[in-house]
């Protein structure tokens, strides 16, 4: 007895053993096993990582900062095999072509670029609801909030646009449009704008005024057939001209900006273009446009937010101490100005890149013919507001800012029956109107209209 249960004591032991043993080797081919996916989870991680990096990477930071695009938006995807909602697929080629698309008989077909932007949004509605097709497209660069271009965009949807999220340096994307849709026309309105921000961000100007605008004329001067283009130059190319009122006559060879001298650079090219390739091309000579949905870097837009805010406003005062003074333009007369330019562009005369014969070359201002002093828009505000203003007087720096505007509009009147109609006191009412809904500040709209019913 005592040997059988030693026997048996020693083969439970064994037994024991052995299963300890089989449990060591199943732990361990385990935990190789979940080293591997792990391993192999780890490199997929890291190589998706490293590709959104190589994506997405430039050099130049700040300039990327500005003209970031989303991943979804680039070439990547924008090819005729793209899928995404933004660059390409068959429910994003059936959204192109229905904002693209006339509602009238004879409609345009119009592609606005910056349509997320003051001018731009402005155009594209307008020209929807009389029946064109309009087909936006934008970066959303955070020059200034997007999320005001975000609202806009947003305003746009409600009224059948559609915009296309891109960059204008994105070739095969812009192709793909125009492989899309036989457009009739282009609203240029994308841009770098602002002068005092080109001391800061050189390089946003080279790239979007100029790279963007040949870019934009290179896939133009290719399509089949051509679209008439109408661009956005600015009242800035005038720089240190001193005659008044600014005739489209006048020299302008004289920028005091780096931004001016990229408008400037854009008339020359346009002139290109036209010479060799037959495109039509009309550029309009913006004078300080303002009003609802406007651009939070114009002046009247921040005095506004600063008045509001208690908050102390720079007026600038000549470097002989004369009030500085601009030809302000409301949004409206603005719009007018785009669409009749758009309305009595001649066609482009060339086909796959070669010209047929001579083009139309067209420049023009639009302005309000009415200059007033910094001081009075200051005034008009604070009777809106009905706040003072906290003001501080300060000499104009040497930034590329100059001392007056004055626009002649005769040309644009003879050709296309342009004519400002709003006053700045007006015009402003109706943008504080605006400010102070979009931004929620309810008390103020009623201090803002009782005012205005007490000075009527």
């Amino acid at each position: 007895m005592p040997l059988s249960a030693t026997g048996d004591t020693s083969k439970t032991v064994k037994l024991e053993r052995y299963n300890s043993y089989l449990r060591k080797i199943h732990s361990t081919k385990v935990l190789k096993a979940s080293s591997k996916v792990l391993f192999r989870a780890t490199l997929l991680i890291a190589l998706v990582l490293v590709l959104l990096f190589a994506v997405n990477y430039h050099p130049h930071s700040d300039s990327h900062h500005l003209h970031r695009r989303s991943f979804l938006s680039t070439g990547l995807f924008s090819s005729s095999s793209a899928s995404s909602s933004l660059g390409g697929g068959a429910a994003w080629e059936k959204r192109v072509r229905q904002s693209s698309t006339a509602k009238r008989q004879h409609g345009l077909s119009v592609l606005v670029t910056g349509a997320a932007g003051f001018v731009g949004s402005h155009c594209s509605i307008a020209l929807r609801k009389r029946g064109d097709g309009v087909l936006g497209f934008d970066n959303f660069n955070d020059y200034y909030d997007p999320s005001l271009k975000r609202a806009r965009q947003h305003l746009l949807e409600k009224n059948q646009v559609f915009i296309v999220e891109g960059d204008l340096n994105d070739g095969p994307l812009l192709r793909k449009l125009f492989d899309i849709v036989p457009f009739t026309h282009v609203l240029h309105l994308a841009a770098q704008a602002g002068v005092r921000y080109a001391m800061k961000n050189p390089q946003s100007y080279i790239s979007s005024n100029i790279a963007g605008l040949v870019n934009l004329l290179e896939v133009a001067k290719a399509a089949n057939p051509q679209p008439a283009v109408v661009w956005a130059s600015s009242s800035s190319v005038y720089g240190l001209n001193t005659e008044n009122p600014f005739s489209e006559e006048h020299r302008t060879d004289q920028p005091a900006s780096l931004y001016a001298a990229t408008k400037k650079a854009g008339e020359e090219i346009a002139h290109t273009y036209n010479h060799i390739y037959g495109l039509s091309l009309t550029g309009l000579r913006f004078f300080t446009v303002y009003g609802p949905w406007g651009r939070p870097d114009m002046a009247y837009f921040f005095f506004t937010k600063d008045i509001l805010h208690g908050k102390s406003i720079d007026i600038y005062r000549t470097q002989d101490n004369q009030e500085v003074a601009r030809d302000f333009t409301y949004i409206d007369d603005i719009v007018k100005g785009c669409v009749g330019a758009l309305d009595t562009a001649e066609k482009s005369t060339g086909s796959g890149g070669k010209k047929r014969g001579p083009a139309q070359l067209r420049v023009y201002n639009l302005g309000n013919t009415s200059p007033v002093p910094v001081g009075r828009l200051v005034s008009i505000l604070e009777g809106l507001l009905g706040t003072k203003a906290k003001k501080h007087l300060i000499k104009m720096p040497r930034n590329g800012d100059v001392p007056y505007t004055h626009a002649n509009v005769s040309l644009a009147y003879r050709d296309f029956g342009y004519k400002p109609t709003t006053d700045l006191a007006a015009g402003l009412r109706k943008f504080v109107k605006w400010y102070v809904s979009y931004y929620g500040i309810q008390p103020r709209v009623k201090k803002e209209n009782s005012h205005a019913d007490e000075s009527a």
